[in-house]
């Protein structure tokens, strides 16, 4: 009651002066509430007051003094601020008027009290939608995303697909499901006991204050929505104060103007900056309008005409622009507001709903004026995009969720029908804004589509409308002509066959009187549409000239594929009521007569043949007009089928009589249409073009056949079933204008016209085949569906086996959108799973086999011909003869058994023995093998037919006589010999070969039909033949097999004799050339000895050992290459000419640890010496392996450079700037070349080895090196006192000796390289520098020889990983291409030190030292914990050799100098790397105790206690260790070996980690108790040790403070999926863009490497990254993965490869439906499921770093997809 009073006192305030009681009187009031029986008088007080409150009034004022306020800055809006004043003054009051209490409180408990069964989710545009196809009543019957997986769908056959916007769950909706219709989470009660909930129901008082305020709400809105004026209000709604000048330029939406057109006319008209106008158009577009400029009238007023005027062209119309008072624009802004809050109202109770359905369904007593929501629909297109979706949105939650009213909104929406599709034709929005696409949501209801049939008449309004809408397109004979039409009208159009579509997509299951009438009624008015459609633009053939431009022919042809199903429909629901059909099938019957009476002439041409004549209309499809539209014969056809299928036809004389019918002329058209067809195959109407051709297509395409072509075979079915037989073919060929083909008369020489009658005697022949032999036709003969359906499927799969998906596009859909394929396709086929890729296919069964026929008459030209090639080649391969017979039809049923009198009339044995006579009379221009494989089909046909009658019926009773006619003599002189004659002859025709075995077997037909014809009893008749028969075809078949048996030997003989001939011709060559054969011999003889003495002495010095004195040689193999551009063969030597390998450089971060780690974009400061031990980026250098010239590489190069930046395509592939290019032979992208340096011998003699070994001792190592170094810091630091290490200050003699003692060890003299492979290795680092830094290139940069290193270690340890994860052992498993690369990038490493100044080598030889030997530690110095050590360790062996660089001589050290060299360095990285995870797993708890008390164990734990100080059981740090130390150990081996040469032991070719860590250590001379290494070198190590430890930053990890890096390093892989992709696309539902505050659907990616989901082709997540816009995936592929990335785009099912900013590509998804097939954009929306195969594959292309390569080639084949903008994705 408080509250109601403070409600009161609020709307009050305002008018004070005019209540009965005042402000003070209100005070009052309050103060004598503290005492109950004043607080009982005020309350009916109130009442009394209430009663007289006009609450309207008072509302519009309130309105009025609050809105314009609120909304007073349109320019630069503060929503948030805005919607608090919003809510503080007008809407908080008004709740709690209407609710009596505080409304978080009551609306809590309403919130609680919901009970709705509907889900009533409104679809957003994007958002993923499911049906069921089990239980779903018709596909338009969907979930959302919760109510599937929460119901039983979700184990039946489902779809997925992608919401266009404006959808409706159907959960709930009984009516929508066959099944299931609830979920659980609106099954009754799911949401709480009814009785709980009974004390939040509306009381009287709510609901009488609802329908006070509605009313006031519901007007308001509808006023402003609708309101015209631009500078004034309605008068309740104006204040007293002075009117402000103050106006907005209003620019609205439209979808004819581009993006890109709108910004460029704002920035003109306004002069504004890019980014305003950038929002301006955002804004729009999404709102659908925007105000651009404040100010005065006048101002705004030159605004909007300097937008027109920059806006318009010669082929566009203006932009939209008004000019609004503020005020206006206001109130405008906050009825949108008020509309948004009924509508969440509308949720909370069904009370709510009601009433307000109530209120906008009243009409005015006494008024015409339409009721508030038939307003709004019918301004409906006159909104602008906001506003419309804020109408339909308060439709759905509150008509839609309320049966009795969706019923009432029905009503109301019929009424205004044709008004609001001709509003929507006119408009220019799409149809998921407007107001008519809710048809969907009321027509698809079965029980409301019957009631709208029955007393609203839909089928007539939506067929008038159609007519109504198209007038323009009707010529003078009111036929449609749609030359010059709109595409964008006539895509609007079919909305409204949708809306037809819909309607009829649930048959009735009951008739009442009412509905049949209805029905009929809105069936003759479709018959109006399809009389407008009957013959309509109809063509004559151009003779002479051709056409000189093609004319429009798409329309037409769209129009009937809309119209298919419809069609359909409508014969369904004839069929189903027998009074009906029969009443459907008299009033289409007259609409067919009215069409082909028109303009009949009473002119009759006689034609005579065979003694029998045909008098008929005289017309020519070859001069006269002809048309492919004949709908309305078409649907004459197919009631006649269904007539006959329910057996009604025996009551057709009821309603059309015999002399109505006239047959004759219901067939005329169809025919016409077929002979049209076969003159377009005989080349007579090629000057027409190819809109005709095209139209040719379509009429026996999938997409169109069931409605054409195939109509057009039934009609002409009809035709021979109830025509004489004589009659009917005379008029086939009368049509076909080959009378005088079949006539004595002297044909023509003209070799084109030969041609014609050929083809056209062969499309005849072929259609009387399929009007006798295509009977699989639901009412032709008793086959169901299903039998169809198998049959099409079967003579599909004897094509070649088939995908899932290529079967159901080559079947007709259903108005379902169903072929039915599921059901049958097991019956029929098997199906073979896919591999890694490809896709799985049907293979048909042996069993089905039998079924094939020839000549289906679905079959295309083409396919006809590669299944009858693929089965002659199936019987041949299963050694039987090729016949081809076809398979015995069905029975026609009792309406069309006269059809097959046709087969033996006297004009078709006429045309069958004319045929048979040219053949055999070889008059080659006069018949082709075509025809005589059609003729003999037709005798299959026949023979089959009289078969099946005499096995089934006794002889007398079978009046079928082929036999009798086929073995009759002609009655004239050409016919003189019979059929049975001709074919005994035929078989004796050369050119007919191919046909022999198909003529024997009609020969066995012909006598088992004259044995059957013999007997005198049916079942004696049953067994004697089949016998006979078998004996027959077994002496046939022995026959025959010894013919073919002849004809091989005969082949092999002739082989045997060719083969001596060219034995005798190769003798004789070489005795003619005995010379050169003797020399090959003789050279080929000696390299093979040599070969063998090597072999033997490597035995004997072999050693698998690849460091220190004991290391073995190297296995040092003569390279000879071939160039693979100029095919010249060269030998790798380091004097010759450079040979380079193609390579891609990349950055990587495919080993990363650390994903979160920002990386540097720019390398410019970065120092690359040290990596970080997570590896956040390395530099990967990859190859193709295919070798070039380096002379012959630059002259491709340039070539390149030259032909390919004339091409507009190839800047997007090719960076030419950046070097990189296609490799010529395999087409891999390249960047750069890897000169092949040849790998130099190295042999340690034993003794000096052994000698060195007694002296150089690691501590005498040291020394030296730090000798060296301090000499060479002395010098350049020109005389300053160096700082020494201590373990050097043991008795320092001469530090002149000191410095010099390092080369006393050996040395030699460096390697001498030319001039081509020093250019190489120059430009190949400098490549390495430019790409891994992100920088310009620059030959002096003292990073280069750091990233050299860096790309060589990281290359390596890219390919162990790779090796490890894949499971394939260390060595003799990489790929031809990863070996040569790596041998090649190695050697390059090592050599390109020699290119660079040894200063820069030395100084960054220290620094790398300096994290080993703390005395050269440097500020600049990591710690220990902070670098990788296989980085260290191959950065210091490579640049070590420096430190023999003297002055006047290039010296390198010897091979026992370089055998120390790598022995001691490889042992100093080892010891810090096995501290290095002796630290990081210091604080690693044990997961389990073990009893291992091994050597290793024991010295695990006294190191620990030693120097981590902590007591770590032994067990655990010797495993950790072990483990740790693996990869590391792996790449070194890999690095020595392609550095040194020496083979690796056997154990490193298997896969086994036992005997894998014992070879290891083995071959890169380590004790197998690795911690051996402490005690041996314990004096020298110890120091380092303490001084390690005492590292800032190990203190602290030991300490527990912080983290290091674990050991060994994860291995990377793609991010986990799930298995159910329908989780994924959950997952997608869920997301909402962080940097958007709207509820719109995105374009959710999710990033495979670290599971990131992303905001894709949206401008609200786009990025600037130095000056430039980029997308989210884009600006994410930076850091994520150093610019190369994939996503996964979840809505589409597509995976984006991204490299860089302008370059990616679309790659299938791993996720696979049940028949193998990927499935982009959800367009099939099967139940997809993850491939294993697939995902694993995916990921090897990021671990093999093949995705920019795979870009570049998916680039270059699929050009479609240069348009996209990768850089914005």
């Amino acid at each position: 009651m408080v509250s109601w009073i403070l409600l009161l006192k609020e709307l009050t305030s305002d008018v004070g002066k005019t209540s009965e009681f005042t402000v003070e009187v209100c005070n009052h009031i309050f103060f004598m509430c503290t005492y109950l029986f004043v607080y009982l008088w005020v309350y009916f007080f109130l009442q009394w007051c209430d009663e007289r409150f006009d609450f309207q009034a008072t509302f519009l004022q309130c309105l009025a003094k609050h809105v314009p306020n609120i909304y007073s800055a349109e320019m630069d809006p503060l929503v948030e601020k805005q919607e608090e004043m919003v809510q503080a003054a007008i809407l908080y009051p008004l709740e709690c008027y209407l609710f009596g209490e505080d409304p978080d409180v009551f609306l809590e408990k309403l919130q609680q009290s919901r009970t709705s069964q509907l889900c009533g989710k409104v679809f957003k545009g994007g958002e993923t939608t499911y049906s069921c196809r089990d239980c779903a009543v018709d596909p338009t019957c969907v979930l959302c995303i919760d109510c599937f997986q929460n119901s039983i769908h979700k184990n039946h056959r489902y779809k997925m697909h992608s919401s266009t916007g404006g959808g409706f769950c159907d959960c709930g909706d009984t009516e929508a499901w066959k099944a299931g219709p609830l979920c659980t989470k609106h099954e009754a009660g799911a949401s709480g006991s009814p009785k709980e909930n009974s004390g939040c129901q509306l009381n009287e008082e709510i609901m009488e204050h609802s329908r006070r305020v509605f009313p006031s709400v519901i007007k308001y809105i509808v006023d402003m929505l609708i309101w015209e004026e631009e500078k004034e209000l309605p008068v309740e709604l104006t204040i007293s104060r002075e009117k402000a000048d103050n106006y907005y330029c209003v620019l609205f939406n439209d979808e004819h103007h581009s993006y890109d057109h709108v910004i460029y006319s704002l920035q003109r008209a306004l002069g504004c900056e890019l980014g305003e106008a950038q929002l301006h158009t955002t804004a729009i577009d999404k709102e659908g309008r925007r105000a651009v400029k404040a100010g005065h009238y006048a101002a705004c007023q030159e605004a909007k005409e300097e937008i027109k005027r920059h806006s318009e062209n010669v082929s566009q119309r203006p932009l939209h622009v008004e000019v609004l008072h503020a005020d206006v624009m206001a109130h405008q802004k906050f009825a949108l507001r008020l509309g948004s809050w009924l509508n969440k109202l509308m949720s909370y109770s069904s009370d709510f709903r009601q009433i307000f359905c109530q209120i906008c369904l009243k009409e005015e007593t006494g008024s015409e004026k339409p009721c508030f929501i038939s307003k709004l629909m019918l301004w409906d297109a006159r909104l602008h995009k906001g506003a419309r979706k804020v109408l339909h949105e308060l439709i759905f939650s509150s008509f839609f969720m309320e049966m009795e009213y969706k019923k009432l909104f029905a009503v109301e929406f019929v009424k205004y029908y044709k008004a609001l599709q001709k509003e929507y034709i006119n408009d220019d929005h799409e149809r998921v804004l407007s107001v008519t696409a809710l048809s969907v949501q009321m027509f698809t209801v079965p029980t409301l589509a019957r009631h709208l049939i029955e007393e609203q008449n839909v089928i007539t309004t939506i067929t008038e409308t159609l007519l109504e809408v198209l007038p323009e397109y009707l010529d003078k004979n009111d036929k449609f002509n749609f030359q010059g039409y709109s595409q964008d009208k006539l895509n609007r159009v079919y909305s409204v066959i949708y809306d037809l579509r819909y309607v009829l997509v649930s048959k009735p299951a009951v008739w009442t009187d009412r509905l049949r009438e209805r029905f009929l009624e809105g069936f003759v008015s479709f018959l109006r549409i399809l009389t407008c459609m009957q013959g309509m633009e109809e063509i004559k053939r151009q003779i002479g000239q051709h056409i000189e431009v093609d004319p429009d022919w798409e329309a037409a042809i769209a129009i009937q594929m809309q119209l298919k199903n419809i069609l359909l429909m409508f014969q369904e629901w004839c069929a189903c009521d027998e009074e009906l059909l029969l009443r459907s099938y008299r009033e289409c019957h007259k609409a067919v007569m009215r069409c082909s009476s028109n303009g009949r002439s009473r002119e009759k041409t006689v034609f005579h043949l065979c003694g029998h004549t045909l008098e008929s209309r005289p017309y020519r499809v070859s001069a006269d007009p002809v048309s492919i539209h004949l709908p309305l014969s078409r649907t004459l056809a197919g009631l006649h089928v269904r007539l006959s299928k329910t057996g009604a036809i025996s009551r057709l004389h009821e309603f059309v009589s015999p002399e109505e019918f006239q047959v004759e002329l219901l067939v005329e058209y169809p025919l016409r249409c077929l002979v049209l067809v076969a003159q377009v195959a005989a080349e007579m109407w090629r000057r027409n073009g190819l809109s005709l051709i095209s139209q040719v297509f379509y009429y026996q395409d999938v997409k169109c056949r069931e409605e054409m072509y195939d109509k057009d075979i039934i009609m002409l079915q009809i035709g021979a079933s109830l025509m004489d037989p004589n009659q009917f073919l005379l008029l086939i060929l009368q049509r076909y204008e080959l009378a005088d083909a079949f006539k004595k008369i002297k044909p023509t020489k003209d070799q084109d016209l030969i041609k014609q009658y050929n083809v056209l005697i062969e499309e005849m022949l072929q259609i009387l085949i399929y009007v006798v032999g295509e009977r699989y036709v639901p009412g032709i003969s008793n086959v169901t569906k299903e039998d169809v359906i198998m049959r099409e499927i079967i003579h599909l799969l004897c094509i070649e086996p088939m995908a899932h998906s290529a079967i159901t596009k080559s079947l007709p859909e259903n108005e379902n959108n169903e072929t039915g394929l599921e059901n049958v396709i097991d019956k029929v086929a098997t199906f073979k799973k896919p591999g890694v890729s490809g896709h799985g296919v049907y293979e048909l069964k042996d069993e089905c086999l039998k079924e094939f026929n020839m000549f289906f008459y679905h079959y295309t030209k083409t396919q006809h011909s590669k299944a009858e090639h693929t089965q002659k080649k199936r019987r041949k391969q299963e050694n039987r003869d090729e016949a081809l017979p076809p398979p015995p039809p069905p029975d026609f049923s009792p309406a069309f058994s006269n059809v097959v009198r046709i087969l033996n009339c006297d004009v078709m044995m006429h045309i069958l023995r004319t045929l048979l006579q040219r053949a055999v009379e070889l008059e080659t221009h006069l018949w082709t093998e075509a025809m005589i494989q059609m003729v003999l089909h037709l005798l299959s046909l026949g023979l089959l037919e009289e078969k099946q009658q005499l096995q089934k019926s006794p002889e007398e009773e079978v009046t079928f006589d082929f036999y009798h006619k086929a073995t009759r003599m002609g009655s004239s002189a050409l016919n003189a010999v019979n059929v049975l004659m001709l074919l005994e002859k035929l078989k004796r025709v050369p050119q007919l070969e191919a046909q022999k075995d198909t003529v024997n077997w009609i020969l066995q037909m012909f006598d088992m039909v004259k044995r059957l014809r013999e007997k005198s009893s049916l079942a004696t008749v049953g067994a004697a033949s089949g016998s006979e028969a078998t004996k027959g075809d077994e002496s046939t078949q022995d026959k025959e097999k010894a013919e073919r048996k002849r004809k091989a030997e005969a082949a092999r003989l002739h082989r045997q004799k060719i083969m001596a001939q060219m034995s005798a011709l190769q003798r004789n060559f070489i005795e003619t050339h005995k010379l050169l054969y003797e020399n090959t011999l003789e050279s080929q003889g000696k390299d093979d000895a040599i070969m063998e003495e090597e072999i033997i002495s490597s035995a004997i010095d072999y050693s698998r050992i690849a460091l220190g004195p004991k290391r073995g040689p190297s296995v040092i193999e003569k390279e000879v290459l071939t160039c693979i551009l100029c095919q010249e063969e060269q030998e790798v030597k380091l004097e010759s000419a450079a040979m380079v390998l193609s390579a891609c450089v990349q950055k990587s971060t495919a080993l990363t640890q650390n994903r979160s780690r920002i990386l540097e974009l720019s390398g410019d400061t970065l120092d690359p010496l040290f990596m970080h031990p997570d590896l956040p980026c390395g530099t990967h250098t990859g190859s193709c392996g295919h070798v070039m010239h380096a002379a012959c590489w630059q002259k491709y190069f340039e070539a390149m450079q030259l032909n390919f930046r004339q091409r507009l395509h190839v800047e997007q592939i090719f960076d030419l700037e950046n070097g990189e290019y296609l490799c010529p032979l395999c087409k891999s992208l390249c960047n750069t070349v890897i000169p092949i340096v040849p790998l130099q011998a190295q042999k340690i003699n034993s003794e000096d080895a052994e000698a060195v070994a007694q002296i150089l001792s690691l501590a005498r190592w040291l020394e030296i090196v730090t000798a060296r170094i301090s000499g060479y810091s002395m010098k350049n630091a020109k005389g300053e006192k160096p700082n020494l290490p201590p373990f050097t200050n043991k008795g320092t003699g001469n530090s002149a000796l000191e410095f010099h003692s390092i080369l006393s060890f050996g040395v030699q003299s460096s390697a001498k390289y030319s001039s081509s492979i020093k250019e190489m290795l120059i430009l190949f680092a400098t490549t390495i520098y430019r790409v891994g830094l992100k920088v310009a290139p620059n030959e002096a940069d003292s990073r280069i020889p750091m990233m050299t290193w860096s790309t060589c270690a990281f290359t390596i340890q890219c390919i162990e990983n790779l090796l490890e994860t894949e499971g394939k052992p260390l060595f003799g498993s990489l790929q031809n291409r990863q070996h040569s690369g790596l041998k090649a990038l190695v050697q390059f490493a090592a050599a390109q030190r020699t290119t660079a100044p040894q200063v820069l080598i030395q100084k960054h030889l220290i620094r790398l030292l300096g994290v080993l030997l703390p005395n050269f530690k440097g500020e600049d110095t990591p710690s220990l914990l902070e670098v990788d050590m296989f980085h260290i360790l191959v950065g210091a062996v490579l640049s070590f050799p420096s430190l023999y660089w003297e002055d006047a001589v290039d010296l390198q050290p010897s091979s026992v100098s370089s055998a120390y060299n790598h022995l001691y360095l490889f042992h100093l990285t080892t010891l810090a790397h096995i501290m290095q995870i002796v630290i990081s797993s210091a604080t690693e708890s044990p997961a389990a105790h073990s009893s291992d008390n091994s050597e290793e164990a024991q010295s695990a734990q006294s190191f620990c206690r030693e120097v981590c100080h902590q007591d770590i059981p032994g067990w655990l740090v010797w495993d950790c260790v072990k483990k740790g130390i693996m990869p590391y150990l792996r790449c070194a081996a890999l690095f020595f070996h392609y550095l040194m040469g020496v083979s690796p032991p056997e154990e490193l070719l298997q896969v086994s980690e036992e005997g894998q860590f014992k070879a290891l250590c083995s071959y890169l001379s380590l004790p197998t108790n690795l911690f051996l290494l402490f005690h041996e070198y314990q004096d020298t190590v110890n120091p380092l040790l303490q001084r390690w430890c005492t590292d800032p930053v190990v203190l602290s990890c030991l300490k527990g403070k912080s983290i290091a890096i674990r050991y060994p390093r994860k291995r990377n892989h793609l991010i986990e999926l799930p298995e159910d992709y329908s989780c994924l696309l959950n997952q997608a539902s869920q997301f909402r863009c962080p940097r958007s505050s709207d509820d719109e659907q995105k374009h959710p990616v999710l990033c495979l490497f670290c599971g990131a989901m992303l905001c894709s082709q949206n401008t609200c997540c786009q990025e600037l990254v130095n000056g430039e816009e980029l997308g989210a995936c884009t600006s994410h592929a930076l850091q994520c993965g150093a610019g190369v990335c994939m996503f996964l785009k979840i809505r589409e099912c597509k995976v984006v490869l991204i490299e860089g900013k302008t370059r990616g590509c679309f790659y299938p998804a791993p996720y696979l439906d049940e028949y193998g097939e990927t499935d982009p954009g959800l367009k099939r929306g099967n139940p997809l499921h993850l491939c294993q195969e697939r995902y694993r594959k995916l990921h090897l292309l990021w671990q093999q770093h093949c995705i920019i390569e795979e870009i570049a080639r998916r680039q270059e084949t699929n050009q479609i997809f240069f348009g996209f903008n990768w850089q914005l994705l």
